[in-house]
C-alpha cells in the first residue's frame, strides 16, 4: 500500500516542527539554568507531558460534546 504525498508531507512538517520546538526550548532552558544537561531534559520531557495532557484535553472536549448532544437528542 502507498502512502499518499500529501501524508508524508505532513509527517516532515510535523517532524521539522518538533525539532524547531526542541531547540528552541533547549535554548529557552539554557537561557534560565545555564545548564546543558537541564535544558535537554526540560526540552524533551515538555512536549512529551504536553502530548499527554493534550490527549486528557480532547477527551474533556469529547465528553462534553457528547454531553450536549445526548439532551438534544431525547428532545426529539
Amino acid at each position: 500500500m502507498r502512502v499518499p504525498l500529501q501524508r508524508w508531507r505532513t509527517l516532515a512538517k510535523t517532524a521539522s516542527y518538533y525539532a524547531v520546538h526542541l531547540v528552541v526550548a533547549a535554548g529557552v532552558a539554557y537561557a534560565v539554568t545555564g545548564d546543558w544537561l537541564a535544558a535537554l531534559t526540560l526540552s524533551l520531557l515538555e512536549p512529551t507531558v504536553q502530548m499527554l495532557f493534550f490527549f486528557v484535553h480532547e477527551k474533556l472536549w469529547e465528553h462534553k460534546a457528547q454531553r450536549a448532544v445526548r439532551p438534544a437528542a431525547g428532545c426529539v
